[in-house]
């Protein structure tokens, strides 16, 4: 692993705010994030570090020597930027989604769109079975999009431990969102809600649930990368193809729910055309926007291969 110093991490921690921003949206990915900015198979290879067997390291050898074995600098600093992000952006984000749905989902879809050109690319060889694989969790993601939400909200904390631990593995895995899944398991408002009355009590339960099914998960995603690399890629490269119907910006509300405060909100949502949307389409602003969210893509990876060499 190569040698990193102070302005490596500080970009690492930006990855962490990026991966954050992207977990906070029902629909964008952190794992997408990860992916798009270099880190996600050394974040699968860090998180599943974490075992009985390193951590016995440190009667043995002391802190310093574990804390290598565990990548502590880089899992210290992708962790800050993720907690930073969801503290901080929580409220902005849940704003802008209220208050300009149209052109926040835009500027992601752009985004998610050249992730799936720069994960697909990765893939070495090409056959048959590849090719069905990227149909397959294209397939799957497409289909989770289109699931009801419970209309029942939960806040117990059993149900929390088990929705964190559900939705970690939906956010590390690329085009599966983890707040999405929140969002299916009627989760979504009471995790905000605890965030934004800083309940530690709930929070840390929802972080459990998050360790647990995070340190189980990435040891299965790091035995698929490592034996069938191009076919994860591929079913990967699905899943974000397929997820690209949650972030379409245009939607037709289906059904609606009475939240806590007594207003209508969407439960149920159609894509459609932007032609067919009643109200201001706000065409022109969504265009440009889903330019710049891919074109910032493109400047990651470009930034990434010039931090490689540095």
């Amino acid at each position: 692993m190569q040698q990193r110093n102070f302005i490596h991490y500080f970009v690492i921690l930006l990855k962490g705010i990026a991966m954050g921003a992207a977990d906070v949206v029902p629909g964008v990915s952190g794992g997408t994030i990860a992916f798009i900015s270099g880190i996600y198979e050394e974040l699968l290879s860090s998180i599943s570090a974490i075992n009985f067997k390193t951590l016995k390291l440190f009667k043995t050898t002391g802190f310093k020597a574990t804390w290598k074995a565990l990548n502590g600098n880089f899992l210290l600093s992708l962790v800050t930027g993720i907690f930073i992000s969801v503290l901080s952006l929580a409220k902005l984000i849940s704003w802008l989604l209220e208050n300009h749905p149209i052109l926040v989902w835009s500027f992601f879809f752009g985004l998610v769109l050249a992730s799936i050109l720069y994960i697909g690319k990765q893939i070495t060889q090409w056959n048959t079975f590849i090719v069905f694989g990227l149909l397959v969790g294209a397939a799957i993601a497409y289909y989770v999009t289109t699931l009801q939400p419970l209309i029942s909200e939960n806040s117990s904390p059993l149900f929390l431990f088990l929705a964190g631990a559900l939705a970690i593995c939906a956010m590390i895995l690329p085009g599966i969102s983890g707040a999405f899944i929140l969002v299916l398991l009627g989760a979504y408002k009471p995790v905000l809600e605890a965030i934004h009355n800083r309940d530690f009590k709930l929070i840390a339960i929802l972080g459990l649930g998050a360790i647990v099914g995070l340190l189980t998960f990435s040891k299965v995603l790091k035995w698929l990368f490592s034996n069938y690399k191009n076919y994860t890629l591929a079913v990967l490269t699905g899943f974000i193809l397929g997820s690209l119907n949650k972030i379409w910006p245009w939607k037709e509300t289906i059904t609606w729910r009475l939240n806590s405060k007594g207003i209508n909100v969407p439960l149920n949502e159609l894509s459609i055309s932007p032609f067919s949307y009643e109200g201001d389409a706000q065409l022109t602003l969504a265009i440009a926007l889903s330019i710049l969210g891919f074109a910032l893509i493109i400047v990651l990876e470009k930034l990434a291969n010039k931090l490689d060499t540095l």
